[in-house]
């Protein structure tokens, strides 16, 4: 088959379309046939020798992907040979083939295309995992996911409003009854957010996130915090936190150290969480994998949810998938699709 690889660490240029060894479905494996895989900002930390795949896990980039059933490794059930399907990966997406878990396996919804599936899983998976799962929510050993879990009537501000993560955040919050702020960057990025259902649109270039939010909260702040800044924003995060709020951390786009006032937070009964979902260990994936599953597919099923695709270009061309994603120009997700 052809694959991705990544020659050495550095810039797009080093990601080389091969002709690699065709994977295998192994015990409780299933092979796709990929169509299509997402880019995520993971991929491009893989390719600058950042952040390197869990062990035994594939060497290519691309951290989901959908397609159809090639093959079941013994034991999985459940599945059917040529069933169009989309996966949640540990890498192995930028390929034409792949093998996955049959626990992270999902169906491709009613009334979206098997290409567009490949903007679902990551990105589900990490807003469900981190914002509406733990206390009170689905997994019965709530202790192994985030403590978060948004109710609804409570305010959630995602940073980042209109990337992949955060135009996935917007719809769900929504769904399921909460307030939700953004930030993005310009009025386009916003006025798409706002599509999507925004309440309290935020241009972090001209505005103070914390002030803004208090205003358009009487002063109480969010409730929840999805963020993918890190350290630069950490402090800002804990100011525009409710009481009792919860700040999950699922980047370090803004760097990876940086001061906290432990007495803000005490004052608040906070609570800060970070999480990656890459290096989970199986069962977790599994779990997360059926919830989302059981709780956000009949909502895509019913068109209340759908993933947003910014562009789509062929997966020979990762590199120039991955300069696009570089820019921020970006409102959703980047597509890669298999024998374009």
């Amino acid at each position: 088959m052809k694959a991705i690889q990544i020659t050495e660490p550095g810039g797009p240029e080093v990601l080389a379309w091969s002709t690699v060894p065709d994977p295998v479905a192994g015990p409780g494996e299933v092979l796709i046939d990929v169509t299509a895989s997402a880019v995520n900002r993971a991929d491009l930390l893989q390719r600058q020798g950042f952040y390197d795949p869990p062990p035994g896990t594939s060497p290519y980039p691309g951290l989901e992907c959908s397609g159809h059933v090639a093959e079941l490794g013994p034991g999985v059930v459940g599945w059917e040979i040529g069933q169009p399907v989309c996966a949640l990966l540990s890498g192995g997406g930028y390929a034409e083939k792949v093998a996955v878990p049959a626990g992270q396996v999902l169906p491709v919804p009613d009334g979206v295309s098997v290409a567009d599936a490949a903007a679902l899983p990551e990105a589900v998976c990490t807003v469900w995992s981190n914002v509406f799962m733990g206390h009170g929510g689905t997994c019965t050993n709530s202790n192994v996911f985030m403590i978060a879990h948004l109710r609804p009537g409570e305010t959630l501000l995602v940073h980042g409003g209109a990337s992949g993560i955060g135009t996935m955040a917007i719809q769900l919050a929504k769904a399921v009854g909460a307030r939700v702020a953004v930030t993005a960057g310009g009025p386009d990025k916003l006025a798409r957010c706002a599509e999507l259902g925004a309440d309290i649109l935020i241009d972090y270039r001209e505005q103070d996130f914390v002030q803004e939010l208090r205003k358009a909260t009487d002063g109480a702040g969010a409730d929840v915090i999805l963020d993918i800044i890190g350290a630069k924003y950490l402090d800002r995060n804990v100011k525009a936190l409710a009481v009792n709020g919860r700040l999950a951390i699922i980047g370090l786009q803004g760097g990876l150290k940086g001061e906290l006032n432990l007495s803000a937070l005490l004052k608040k009964r906070a609570a800060i969480t970070a999480t990656s979902l890459r290096g989970r260990p199986l069962g977790e994936k599994a779990a997360i994998v059926a919830a989302v599953r059981e709780h956000v597919w009949p909502l895509i099923d019913a068109g209340r949810v759908r993933p947003v695709v910014d562009q789509v270009l062929p997966l020979s061309d990762a590199a120039q998938a991955h300069r696009a994603l570089d820019t921020g120009d970006h409102i959703g997700k980047i597509l890669l699709t298999s024998g374009a």
